[in-house]
């Protein structure tokens, strides 16, 4: 079991939802917190907050489309913390809606924030890893990357693609002693994306509390472990029959009421 104490962890999308959850939890298992986000004012009260438990925290405003600011904060980190031991990719954007009807601005944003930052940042800190023999890639996927979510359509795509990315990393650098994990939270209750819309997850699918999410990934450090569900519903079964018949999948999808929810969640 790897102990957190005293490890260098940066967190991206720290600022809201439940980013400042997973770092508090961090926190509180004696590691050293970076937090990156574009609100400065939501990293600041973010930082008061971990400080107060007697943690070294830094807050980076940081636009995460932005490979020069990518560059930038692990930079910042890198001259405050000398090393960065473990990051977790959290920053997400779901851009819901009708495919067509989003602007296609909004879809290439989402791509960079949830897929292409996630890539560059491991791309950063992946030679410092590799060198000390030693570090922890964690990213925060959905269970849209299980099953895709109709009116999430880019939300999922980036998400699957984060979690297969994450999978052909975790075997091609097998042995380094850098190791990765991937969390597939639920529809998160309380906080976040899910949260705002201000509606409650049909009762097949359930949903998942943030305190879940942030236990899940100081769990997926200690113990090492490659992927974790979070939700309050066995939800496994339905991927494993998506995987084993995608029409039965969608069928599940329609007569379990989600597609419906996803239509009536953005107004259609």
């Amino acid at each position: 079991m790897e102990s957190l104490n005293g490890k260098i962890v940066l967190l991206t999308g720290g600022s809201r939802g439940i980013g400042p959850v997973v770092a508090e939890a961090l926190a509180r298992r004696g590691a050293l917190i970076a937090i990156a986000a574009r609100s400065k004012s939501g990293l600041d009260e973010v930082a008061t907050r971990l400080k107060g438990l007697g943690i070294e925290t830094l807050a980076v405003s940081t636009d995460l489309a932005d490979q020069s600011q990518r560059e930038e904060l692990i930079s910042a980190v890198l001259m405050q913390f000398g090393k960065i031991d473990i990051l977790v990719n959290n920053a997400g954007l779901e851009t819901e809606g009708a495919y067509v009807e989003l602007p296609w601005s909004s879809i290439q944003t989402t791509i960079e924030v949830n897929l292409l930052a996630p890539m560059a940042l491991t791309r950063l800190v992946l030679p410092g890893m590799l060198e000390r023999r030693a570090g922890h890639i964690v990213n925060v996927a959905s269970i849209a990357a299980k099953s895709g979510a109709p009116y999430a359509a880019t939300y999922s795509g980036t998400k699957a693609g984060l979690a297969e990315w994450t999978r052909a990393l975790r075997l091609e650098l097998s042995g380094t002693g850098v190791r990765f994990s991937t969390i597939f939270p639920g529809y998160v209750r309380e906080v976040g994306m899910f949260a705002k819309f201000g509606v409650q997850s049909p009762w097949i699918v359930g949903s998942c509390a943030p305190g879940q999410v942030a236990r899940s990934v100081v769990t997926a450090i200690e113990k090492d472990k490659s992927e974790t569900i979070i939700n309050s519903r066995p939800l496994r079964y339905s991927f494993i029959l998506n995987e084993l018949s995608p029409s039965m999948g969608d069928w599940l999808m329609r007569v379990s009421g989600v597609a419906a929810f996803q239509r009536r969640k953005v107004g259609k």
